[in-house]
């Protein structure tokens, strides 16, 4: 009768010093957190409009809305995100046999500062990059705004993964 009687109320007890955090998203967010901010980020590259600067911005607060429980706030935020686009370049890919680019690519580049709040050792500062090609028959001022949502879009889920990211 004990044998039986010990594991009802011993496995109650272990399982409830066991924690298993689900995430469909893969983001391993601090228990304690509950908000974020992201500071606009600068348009800093020659290049750079202040429009792509807006869209990256916006498509990073959207990203971390959608993918995490956190409630964004204007500043101070438990996890925080700041930087600036360094580099907007565009070269001339897939030459041809009379010596033309068939391809242009577009080349942002994102510096990154990263602020957790609750735990210091988490916090880190980087730089991602990421292109997009496009044809050179097509004017850059008419493709721009698509190739920019594009990049920032890759730009931004790297971002996710490494900071938030239980990869």
């Amino acid at each position: 009768m004990r044998a039986v009687m010990l594991p009802t109320f011993v496995l109650p007890l272990v399982l409830a010093g066991c924690k298993v955090n689900y995430s469909f998203t893969g983001a391993d967010i601090p228990a304690e957190a509950g908000t974020y901010d992201v500071a606009v980020f600068e348009a800093r590259a020659p290049l750079s409009s202040p429009r792509s600067a807006q869209v990256f911005t916006e498509m990073l607060r959207d990203l971390l809305q959608a993918q995490t429980p956190l409630k964004l706030v204007r500043e101070d935020g438990d996890l925080r995100y700041e930087g600036a686009i360094t580099g907007y370049d565009v070269q001339p890919v897939s030459i041809q046999a009379n010596e033309t680019a068939a391809l242009n690519r577009l080349t942002i580049t994102v510096s990154v500062t990263y602020t957790n709040t609750l735990d210091a050792t988490r916090s880190s500062t980087f730089t991602v990059s990421r292109f997009a090609d496009y044809d050179s028959g097509a004017d850059l001022l008419t493709v721009e705004e698509s190739l920019v949502r594009t990049i920032s879009d890759q730009l931004v889920q790297d971002i996710f993964d490494r900071t938030l990211g239980n990869w």
